[in-house]
């Protein structure tokens, strides 16, 4: 399945400035796996110990992971990837 990445502005030094990447995936942990073959240094700023860090939110076509299949959440054709890390400030 062909899906839309979304990459925030954050991130976007690990992918030379691209703000989305069309990859291939059946599940969200497929399409995770194919954009850190494409950019290996967000790996280590996404997930650890092969999950996703406490702190970043993933969402597909606006529904967070968390609340679905985790990694394992089915893609469609077409959808859209958020990475969406937590941003302290005030």
């Amino acid at each position: 399945m062909s899906v839309t990445v979304k990459i925030p502005t954050q991130l976007r030094a690990a992918t030379g400035g691209e703000a989305a990447l069309e990859v291939e995936g059946a599940t969200v942990g497929e399409v995770l796996d194919a954009v850190f073959d494409a950019h290996n240094g967000l790996k280590d700023r996404i997930t650890q110990d092969g999950d996703l860090r406490r702190f970043v939110n993933v969402y597909v076509s606006g529904e967070d992971i968390r609340f679905q299949q985790g990694l394992e959440t089915s893609i469609n054709d077409g959808d859209e990837v958020t990475i969406l890390p937590a941003v302290a400030g005030g």
